[in-house]
């Protein structure tokens, strides 16, 4: 009888044009039974952390939406937008070209909605600083950039240790660039290839914590399943994570703050990815973000950040002829 049904529809099909609609995908599982996330993934958008001043509400309408992906566009392209001539040594000559950039082209959507922010709760869109953290960040942050005779006290991006910001998290933001990641698992870990800075977070399932000494750069990953969704508890982080800068977000964290992730695969190409930051030397209230990690073309590349890399060599040597 079965045979008979599937014949039977195969014949409609032959008569009538069928479709493939959301309904009737399923959920692909590993051969001992738990949801499969493996692959490739991105989460570049134009959509940043918080949310705009100018913007009041989580959800975008359609004109605001596409607004905001022109603007974005209007703005990559005027980076080549230079002046004839040559360029005047020891004044701005600007950074990288549209070329080297790959931020993302639209606003994040979650489940169809176009978003004004990563952060959905507080309710601002806000990252819920305390008075005192936020005066430690600020100062954190000028001494950070200021600071030019010692490579620990630049940036991780710069340094080639971490990826700029939170790319490589937990939480797991965009940036300009290079904001894929490729998820491989077993029964035992699911591990996360960051493509900047090529750093490969392993998240050891239903595991205990690592030694309170061991403080990997991107934290003590352990997992476990609820129903067919992925729970990711992170703490344990380097001391030299806490302050994570990049141009879409700027975050300070602490080595015991407490990230909770969860990622529940929707459809072939996407992983609503959700997160909850908790610290109360830090912030007020734990505070939540929403994601959609949507899959993309292969394979991953050696980012190889070292190579060719002047910036902090050259930001040290000019502090050293400063100081003649």
């Amino acid at each position: 009888m079965k045979t008979l049904t599937m014949r039977l529809g195969l014949l409609a099909c032959l008569a009538f044009p069928c479709t493939v609609t959301a309904d009737d995908w399923q959920l692909p599982r590993m051969p001992w039974g738990d949801p499969d996330l493996q692959g490739i993934w991105t989460s570049a958008t134009t959509t940043a952390l918080t949310r705009p001043d100018e913007i009041d509400t989580l959800v975008l309408t359609e004109a605001q939406a596409a607004h905001i992906e022109k603007l974005g566009e209007e703005a990559l392209a005027s980076i080549d937008d230079l002046p004839e001539g040559d360029l005047v040594a020891g004044e701005n000559v600007g950074g990288y070209n549209a070329a080297w950039l790959d931020p993302g082209t639209r606003v994040l959507r979650v489940r169809g909605q176009p978003r004004s922010s990563i952060i959905v709760d507080p309710d601002d869109g806000q990252v819920p600083y305390t008075l005192l953290a936020r005066g430690k960040f600020y100062w954190s942050l000028g001494r950070m950039m200021m600071r030019e005779n010692n490579p620990e006290e630049r940036p991780n991006g710069e340094r080639c240790t971490v990826g700029f910001g939170s790319t490589g998290g937990p939480p797991m933001l965009p940036v300009l660039y290079n904001n894929n990641y490729q998820f491989v698992q077993n029964k035992d870990t699911i591990s996360i290839l960051v493509e900047m800075n090529h750093n490969v977070r392993t998240v050891r399932m239903n595991a205990q914590p690592l030694p309170s000494a061991v403080q990997p750069w991107l934290g003590d990953s352990i997992g476990h399943w609820e129903g067919d969704t992925l729970v990711v508890t992170t703490t344990q982080f380097h001391p030299q994570q806490s302050l994570r800068l990049a141009i879409k977000h700027q975050l300070m964290m602490a080595s015991d703050t407490v990230v909770e992730e969860r990622f529940t695969r929707l459809a072939e190409d996407e992983i609503l990815y959700t997160f909850t930051v908790t610290d109360p030397n830090i912030y007020k209230q734990p505070w939540r973000g929403e994601m959609t990690l949507r899959s993309t073309q292969g394979p991953i590349y050696e980012y190889a950040c070292h190579e060719g890399n002047y910036a902090l060599p050259n930001i040290l040597s000019g502090a050293r002829q400063e100081e003649e």
